[in-house]
């Protein structure tokens, strides 16, 4: 149990010093201002009143960074689990979030102890390319009223992605001028403020938009709608409240708790994987998946959502100083104090400024050069199971998204596999791949194996077809790397066809995998244990005395 959960902060005291405190308590407090624009923009996107996005950078914040198993990773809601949260809150409500939640911290927490966080690698690449693009489309899709200010008609059902795509077509005649210049000139700002030298980089672009946006509405008085007009913003201190369990809700929430958890410890390693880069150091994967699965069970019992590693954030720590677990805490406490202190003042926040904060983070998420190059340079199968994936995290959902997209890749990836598993037939008289080689004896018939033998290549080398002259048929398995249940079983038919026409079954050069499932299938005794050889040189000797 050691390796698998201890926490950074452990390693990260000894030898703790006062100046790397200053440090850690600087880079949190500008981590904090960071956040604090983004976790309520990503609240509001995610269907959910502003102040759960702080209490999810509070609580899940500070549980993940005092457990985790990364030195500064930053941890708080994020934008890929937007479109999934709204998804679950407009059909099962809060309450539904909350269980949701607190199942997929649960998923997280076995998924560390079981040692499944190296287990994540094996997503490919074109799945979450894919889908990180398609919940940044439905992020930009999801804001596109607010940045224009329209008005949706009484009783419109837009929680899809396409039925949002069609509330705008129909309510486009609604228009605000006013909401599009305020959000314009917050989108401007977010992408000119960065290029202001170092006053660009020390304070976030979205916390200057947000300051001035709300100037500009107060000072004019425009019509423009503010999170105030829309929600009831609480100032009060989480409260631990716990969910009535419905067995039948809980099989319903299932999928997307999974979903969660998958997403959650994809994020959050990737992340570690990067902050690895910048600092030196090694994160425990499975440590961070525990830390994170406690992180949501917290978040959900004090009323926020999902939440994972967050790679910028992590980035701005790392680039501001943070060097230990202390500074995500702090980043957890100083929000603490803003919701405390300020919260009552987001109420002034304008509707389009936060639309445009999230079109910058729809933006900053969606890899979108990564996704050219891959269509550019991938193979079709590749391509298809990216494509495949985008278009349907952006019509359907994510959990639709992620499991046509495994399903696709493994099918592929089999169908690449069988196709590079390869028969030979070696000839009389013909060497064999090597000079150093006996040429084939007569009446003895080598049939060389490359590539994984399983169900998907089973045919290729089940259709063996002895000459009626054959009397030693010998197996060359130099370059099997793996053998399964199925391609086992057809090694016993190829056996009882040798028997039944009285042929010797020779086998060389089996590797360890093969030739432990064989041994597990006894099929080492079904040929005879004397029938297995270490080289074919070996295996043609034998088989030329068996022939005189």
């Amino acid at each position: 149990m050691k390796n698998v959960f201890r926490p950074k902060l452990i390693d990260s005291i000894k030898g703790y010093t006062g100046k790397q405190l200053v440090s850690d308590l600087v880079a949190g407090l500008i981590v904090a201002i960071i956040a604090l624009p983004l976790s309520i923009a990503l609240a509001i996107a995610s269907g959910v009143s502003p102040e759960k996005g702080i209490y999810t950078a509070i609580v899940a914040g500070f549980v993940i960074a005092l457990l985790g198993g990364s030195r500064v990773n930053i941890s708080g809601p994020t934008a890929a689990f937007a479109t999934i949260v709204a998804g679950i809150v407009a059909e099962f409500g809060v309450s539904g979030l909350v269980i949701a939640t607190i199942m997929a911290g649960i998923l997280l927490i076995l998924m560390g102890v079981l040692k499944f966080g190296s287990l994540i690698k094996y997503i490919p690449c074109t799945i979450t390319t894919g889908f990180t693009s398609g919940i940044a489309v439905t992020i930009v899709v999801g804001q596109i009223k607010d940045f224009l200010g329209l008005t949706f008609a009484p009783g419109t059902h837009a929680v899809e992605t396409m039925e949002k795509v069609e509330a705008v077509a129909h309510s486009i005649g609604t228009f605000n001028p006013w909401a599009l210049l305020v959000g314009g000139i917050g989108l401007l700002i977010l992408i000119v403020w960065p290029m202001l030298g170092k006053i660009g980089k020390k304070v976030p672009a979205s916390l200057i938009a947000v300051i001035v946006g709300t100037v500009i509405v107060k000072v004019f008085d425009m019509n423009v709608n503010t999170i105030g007009d829309l929600y009831t913003i609480s100032g009060t201190l989480p409260k631990f409240s716990l969910p009535a369990i419905d067995m039948s809700l809980v099989t319903a929430l299932l999928p997307s708790a999974f979903t969660i958890a998958l997403l959650a410890g994809i994020e959050s390693l990737l992340s570690c994987v990067v902050s690895d880069g910048m600092i030196g150091d090694r994160h425990n994967s499975n440590t961070e998946l525990i830390a994170q699965g406690v992180g949501n069970i917290f978040s959900g019992l004090f009323g926020g959502i999902p939440a994972t590693g967050a790679i910028a954030r992590t980035a701005a720590n790392v680039k501001n100083g943070g060097r230990s677990p202390i500074a995500g805490m702090v980043h957890a406490l100083v929000l603490l104090l803003v919701l405390v202190v300020l919260m009552p003042y987001a109420a002034w926040i304008p509707m389009p400024i936060i639309a445009a904060i999230l079109f910058m983070v729809a933006y900053n998420m969606s890899e979108w050069r990564g996704f050219v190059k891959l269509c550019k340079t991938a193979p079709l199968a590749d391509i298809v199971v990216l494509v495949a994936t985008f278009v349907l995290t952006v019509v359907f959902d994510l959990v639709v998204a992620i499991a046509v997209g495994m399903v696709l890749a493994v099918v592929f990836f089999m169908k690449r596999m069988a196709d590079n598993t390869r028969v030979r037939v070696w000839r009389k008289g013909e060497d064999g791949i090597n000079s150093r080689l006996k040429s084939v004896p007569d009446g003895v018939m080598v049939v060389e194996i490359d590539g994984p033998m399983f169900f998907a290549s089973s045919d290729k080398f089940g259709n063996i077809t002895a000459d009626e002259d054959t009397k030693v048929l010998v197996l060359r398995m130099h370059d099997v790397p793996a053998l399964d249940a199925t391609a086992t079983k057809t090694l016993f038919a190829i056996q009882k066809q040798c028997e039944n026409a009285g042929i010797t079954l020779l086998l060389s050069h089996v590797n360890e995998q093969p030739m432990s499932v064989m041994k597990r299938a006894a099929f080492d005794v079904a040929v005879g244990e004397g029938n297995f050889f270490p080289n074919i040189d070996a295996a043609l000797d034998y088989a030329s005395e068996l022939i005189k």
